[in-house]
């Protein structure tokens, strides 16, 4: 259900100038879908929507520019900032020593994101081992790391 009235509420807010909880809440009966304001108002911190001085000098609805997949990406590094001790390269094969127990939630964050040429990886307890499919997109993690988690 929830997702199916998210869906709704996105065209709503696309085709139409949306200034209000009330006339989203108008909007979405029309169209067959019941909500209370409370679970508008979730839906709306859900979804990150925001008001918008719109073209006709009224604000209306839009998405925010902070996407889920950009707070998921600052999770996932501040997860590698907070448990990485070292890290070096082995040919194809990244090394990546961490704090005790903290290996797999390691290699769960970088299996989390998109990451060119990333074979697999692989959690012991405290060593991720990350296997690449060629020496440059090795050296392309090792920069990207270095990157986020500074020179360790």
């Amino acid at each position: 259900m929830k997702p199916g009235r998210q869906s709704v509420i996105l065209d709503i807010i696309t085709h139409e100038n949306i200034e209000t909880q009330r006339q989203l809440q108008d909007a979405l009966l029309a169209r067959g879908v019941k909500s209370t304001q409370a679970t508008l108002s979730r839906d709306i911190k859900d979804m990150r929507l925001v008001k918008e001085l719109g073209p006709s000098g009224s604000y209306r609805y839009t998405v925010s520019g902070r996407s889920d997949s950009d707070d998921a990406k600052q999770r996932l590094q501040k997860i590698l900032r907070e448990s990485v001790i070292s890290y070096n390269t082995a040919m194809n094969i990244l090394v990546i020593k961490t704090l005790p127990s903290l290996a797999p939630a390691v290699c769960s964050a970088l299996d989390g994101m998109t990451i060119e040429g990333l074979a697999g990886t692989l959690a012991g307890d405290d060593t991720a081992f990350c296997a690449m499919v060629s020496l440059e997109t090795c050296e392309k993690l090792y920069h990207e790391l270095e990157s986020i988690i500074g020179g360790k």
